[in-house]
């Protein structure tokens, strides 16, 4: 324990040192104010994000109380003022939450991830080109299900019981007359994930529902080991409401080199949503949420990272750290923009 706290405060003397090398605002417009900052309880790279965004705050001149609570409760909070804001709120899933308090809240800048995330179906590269499959639709064909399945159907392995994504899968197989001829397995998603990972590096057909960025296209890259199999047509159960359309372009790994791919959805992001009393007392907060953004790449390797260990805040204080350190011109900047906002 005592080598443990030794450790411990060792890093923390880490992280103040590189922080201290962070070029502060000259006029500190945090000073003596404090943020209330939420996080999701999603572990993932968005954890890293977090303690970036709340290092570039700092160094604006606010102190930062952080707090971790699921989404609806945040939503409720920031509402009352109990909370000022939060990064990592999953949009366009969480939108009908948000309309809820968008009197009191507020969305802040376009979404954390460059260009936003993508999300559908994926089977293993092997059988896609072996059986010359490039569509989700091509499975209406039992004998090309049933190459992914032990008793003549396929087993997608889908989300888990209660997240959103799960509902659209179920829909979209039921709209797109697939319902017979493929299983949808629901249960903890990373343990599933773990056998359909397996099953891609054994070369044995797999079929999953997956996002990017994500540690699972990170395992298994598509255009290498897998690829995204296009939709037939964009279709959403009510519950799961989404802006644009889900003709998205440049997917990498898109099945039959199809440009633009048709996904089970438009683009998803991790979004910021704050109190609007709070936005519009601190206009260097807004400015430099504004700024952040994190390529697919970043995200994915940082999932990646913490899905190899089970996670820890230990990890992702070191994987922030790594990030702050290689791109402290980017952080400056950032916080130096945010300091002059009026």
């Amino acid at each position: 324990m005592k080598t443990f706290t030794v450790a411990c405060s060792a890093f923390a003397l880490a992280i103040a040192m590189m922080a201290g090398g962070s070029a502060h605002a000259q006029n500190a417009p945090g000073k003596g104010k404090t943020i209330k900052y939420a996080q999701g309880d999603s572990f993932g790279g968005n954890y890293v994000a977090t303690q970036i965004i709340m290092q570039a705050m700092k160094n604006l001149g606010y102190d930062v109380k952080l707090t971790t609570m699921n989404t609806t409760l945040f939503f409720q909070a920031v509402a009352q003022g109990d909370e000022d804001l939060a990064t990592d709120v999953n949009f366009p899933q969480r939108e009908p939450g948000f309309r809820a308090v968008e009197k009191q809240a507020q969305m802040i800048g376009s979404g954390l991830i460059s260009g936003g995330g993508i999300t559908g179906y994926l089977i293993d590269k092997k059988t896609a080109d072996q059986y010359k499959i490039t569509s989700l639709a091509q499975l209406k064909d039992p004998k090309l299900a049933g190459l992914f399945g032990t008793d003549g159907k396929a087993e997608l392995i889908s989300c888990d019981p209660g997240w959103s994504c799960g509902d659209v899968v179920d829909y979209q197989l039921n709209k797109f007359g697939l319902k017979n001829n493929i299983h949808a397995v629901r249960g903890k998603y990373e343990a599933l994930m773990v056998d359909a990972i397996a099953k891609v590096k054994e070369g044995k057909p797999a079929f999953f529902y997956a996002w990017s960025p994500s540690w699972t296209v990170n395992s298994v890259v598509p255009g290498k080991d897998v690829v995204w199999l296009p939709t037939p047509e964009d279709a959403l159960p009510p519950n799961v409401p989404n802006k644009g359309t889900a003709l998205v372009p440049g997917v990498k790994g898109c099945a039959g080199g199809a440009d633009p791919c048709r996904m089970a959805m438009a683009s998803w992001n991790w979004g910021a949503v704050g109190n609007r009393d709070f936005v519009a007392a601190n206009p260097s907060v807004r400015s430099l949420i504004e700024q952040v953004k994190f390529p697919q790449s970043q995200w994915s390797a940082w999932e990646y990272e913490i899905s190899k260990s089970g996670g820890s805040q230990a990890l992702v204080n070191m994987l922030a750290n790594d990030w702050m350190t290689g791109n402290k011109s980017v952080l400056d900047q950032w916080v130096q923009t945010a300091s002059n906002a009026k």
